[in-house]
Order: structure tokens, then sequence, then C-alpha cells
């Protein structure tokens, strides 16, 4: 019974001590997609504890699953992980964890339903305002221009994917900043960033006292934007981007001294003025290299002692 406690501890240092190193590092904001990466692997590390030590826990506790889990393997190798000691932790443990994997399961299908049902009303609002011209078919454009006083632009994601713009903004924008704007939406969408934004919410708000999934939640929201904002600067310049975003945003009072839901505007701007280094290539090589070790750490733990009794 070591062994999933062993993952559980595991699991909960990865969880303290991964945000913070994050927090104070100063290279997550020159390299966003790396940033992303990074965090992806350490909240699946998380999880990879929690489900490896139900498995474990669950083995020890009933005989029936530590018949399937250790079906193929010697009696050396399941004598060596002592699963019939601590029977009764075990079985709290495991119906623990079996729960909190099928909450984050219900809190994910609850916020892909959510996001299909607002994406619908979205898509029947676009329709009404921008409706089909006589010979046009629903899937013939990706760009929809819409009549409005206030300049916007945005990526709406599903079959078929829509790029939407307002009069105002095609009014407001000059030059390449349009095309900067556009490119800017097309990155979330080849990157798949809805998909970041709906895993990292549903583990948020279904486990709001675990503070590395709010963590993940908020730097998703700030790091796409920033990956987003990279991707167009190097097609059109940082200057053009930087100025995109101030004619998009200026009406909305988010560069005065009172903070706004978009307050990390501000920094994005600046962030694009006044570029910071990149990271050399072979930093950037290690850092994901060494990201993606951080989920197989917990399968290497789970292995040791049965790798220790066959060898």
């Amino acid at each position: 019974m070591m062994v999933p406690a062993a993952l559980l501890l595991l699991g909960g240092l990865t969880a303290l001590l991964a945000p913070r190193l994050l927090a104070r590092a100063d290279w997550p904001d020159r390299e966003p997609v790396v940033a992303l990466w990074v965090w992806q692997c350490v909240v699946m590390a998380v999880l990879v504890c929690c489900v490896l030590s139900m498995a474990l826990s669950a083995a020890a506790a009933w005989t029936a699953v530590r018949g399937h889990l250790f079906a193929p393997a010697p009696h050396s190798v399941v004598d060596a992980y002592a699963l019939g000691t601590g029977a009764q932790w075990a079985a709290t443990t495991a119906v623990a964890l079996a729960c909190g994997g099928a909450w984050t399961v219900a809190m994910l299908v609850r916020e892909i339903a959510g996001a299909r049902v607002r994406r619908r009303r979205r898509r029947a609002e676009l329709r009404l305002r921008a409706p089909l011209l006589p010979g046009e078919t629903a899937d013939s454009e990706r760009l929809v221009v819409l009549e409005g006083e206030r300049p916007d632009a945005w990526w709406l994601p599903g079959s078929p994917p829509r790029l939407v713009i307002t009069t105002a903004a095609l009014r407001r924008l000059k030059g390449k900043q349009l095309d900067a704007v556009l490119a800017h939406e097309q990155g979330h969408a080849r990157a798949r960033h809805d998909w970041l934004l709906h895993s990292s919410a549903a583990l948020a708000n279904g486990f709001p006292q675990v503070p590395v999934f709010a963590a993940f939640r908020d730097e998703m929201h700030r790091l796409v934007e920033l990956a987003a904002d990279d991707m167009a600067s190097r097609r059109h310049g940082r200057l053009t981007t930087a100025l995109a975003l101030v004619e998009l945003n200026e009406d909305r009072g988010v560069f005065g001294p009172c903070p706004t839901p978009q307050a990390h505007l501000p920094q994005r701007v600046d962030r694009l003025l006044t570029p910071p280094d990149r990271l050399p290539p072979a930093h950037r090589l290690r850092l994901t290299a060494t990201a993606a070790l951080v989920p197989v750490l917990p399968v290497l733990v789970a292995l040791t002692p049965g790798l220790r009794a066959l060898g």
C-alpha cells in the first residue's frame, strides 16, 4: 500500500510546487506556446497520479480488481506491491478517487454541452443578423461581416467555423491591422485553443478548492492570447498587431486606471511594443522534453516495485 500513497504524495507536490515555479519564472511570457505545453503536462501528471493511485488502491481492496490488473504478472510482482495490507484504507481511497474521476468527467461533459449550447445560440443570432443571400450556402464563406457600432472580431468554432468581424472594426482598422486581427483569430482556431479553455474551465469549476486547477484556467486564458498575438505579429509585425489591439479596445476603457475584465490587454500591447528576447532553440527543446517527462514520472513510480521484483 505504499505505492498508492506515494503517488498521491507526488501528485500533491506537483500540484503545489509546479504553479509556484512557473509563476516565478520569467520565460512563460517569452515562450507562451512552450508554457501552454508545460501547464498541460503538469495537470496531466496530477491526473495520472490520481488514476494510478485509484487503480492500485482498488487492486488492494478487491481481489477481482487485482486479478484483472495483475493478470499477466507473476506472483513475485504482485507480492512486491504488498496489496494485502491496509484493505480498508485502500477501499476508501479507491472510492474517493473514483468519485473524483466521475465528477471530473461530469464537469467536462457539462462544459462541452454548455459550450455547444452557447455556440448554437450565437450561430442563430448570426443567421438573424447576417442572413444568407440568394444562391449562398451555409458553408460557402468563413468570414462574416456584421453591421455594428462596436469594433469587434471573434472566431466562432464549429462546423463550419466562422470568423466574424463588425463594420465598425472594418472602418477603424487600417491597412494590415485588419490582417493582423484576422491572423490572431485564425491562430486561436488552428491551435484549437477552445479545447484548452474548456478543459481548464471544467477542472477549475469542478474542483474550486484545488489551486492548481484555478491557476491552470487563468493561465490558459492569458497564454492563449499571447500565443495568438505572436502568431499574428510574426506575419504582420508587432507594431501593426499592437495598434490593431488598441484600435479594437480603446473605447472599452481597458487602458484606463480602473480595472476591467480585459485588464491584461495593456500588458499584451506593452509586450508587443517591447518584445522580450526569445529563448534559444536548445533551451526551448529542453523545456519541452522536461515537461513531457513530468507525466511519465508517476508511471515510473507505479512500476518501480514490479520492475525490482522482475530484476
